[in-house]
């Protein structure tokens, strides 16, 4: 996994968090809604808990959380919200993975097509590129606040998979299984976390020129822009 890679996308993924908050909050209240429909206390339902997490980590208030949480129980009304995932390709072959929840697919998969040919990429069919990812939790530290030796042991006792330095930071990998383990061991450990998700990784990384990199950007940033779109992940590994 490409250590520096991830960093520059936690940079990226704050940066439009706080550029577009009112926007953040709805996309995370359609995650929340989703999560809930299979139970209303985060106790017994990680989905909910980690959507709640994020809820808190982007500033949403208490009341708004609790609003969504409510409408996923049905205690609000219904919500009708259907989890979506489009595969295609930037510019340079590029592969990427566009996470949705919509309530209109049609809507969705029409604007999300009109993205990628303004960026100059393609949108794919079915499994055209969801193969090349895996379902992982990765965990991202600053340096300064474990050593490296530190968060080896710790983290790879705890069921961690890998663990990558970087001049920013440490990025710890864990299978879906054991990601609750090793976060709740750091935090025992009293190591802060700078973020903690699920995502999706990819099982080798492509390097792409200055060129593509732009577009990319380009692409990545419609994509995120829309309403519809949780997460975008690619392939791609940038320059150092």
């Amino acid at each position: 996994m490409a250590g520096h890679s991830h960093w520059k996308s936690i940079k990226h993924k704050k940066a439009v968090v706080d550029a577009r908050r009112g926007k953040q909050w709805s996309k995370i209240a359609r995650l929340i809604i989703i999560a809930a429909k299979r139970g209303g206390n985060p106790d017994d339902n990680l989905a909910l808990r980690y959507a709640i997490d994020k809820a808190r980590a982007a500033n949403m208030p208490s009341d708004t959380i609790d609003k969504a949480v409510k409408k996923g129980t049905g205690e609000l009304g219904a919500d009708n919200y259907e989890p979506t995932l489009y595969e295609g390709y930037a510019a340079g072959g590029i592969a990427v993975l566009v996470d949705a929840l919509t309530d209109n697919r049609n809507r969705t998969t029409s604007e999300i097509r009109v993205v990628f040919d303004r960026n100059g990429g393609a949108l794919g069919a079915a499994n055209s590129v969801a193969w090349m990812f895996s379902s992982r939790g990765v965990i991202a530290i600053e340096r300064s606040a474990a050593t490296e030796d530190q968060l080896i042991e710790l983290a790879l006792e705890a069921g961690a998979t890998d663990v990558v330095a970087s001049p920013e930071g440490f990025t710890i990998e864990t299978a879906l299984n054991d990601f609750e383990k090793v976060r709740k061991a750091l935090e025992l450990a009293k190591i802060p976390t700078v973020s903690a998700e699920l995502t999706m990784v990819p099982g080798q990384t492509v390097e792409i020129s200055a060129e593509h990199a732009e577009k990319l950007q380009a692409l990545v940033d419609g994509l995120e822009d829309n309403d519809d779109v949780q997460n975008v992940y690619t392939n791609a590994q940038l320059a150092q």
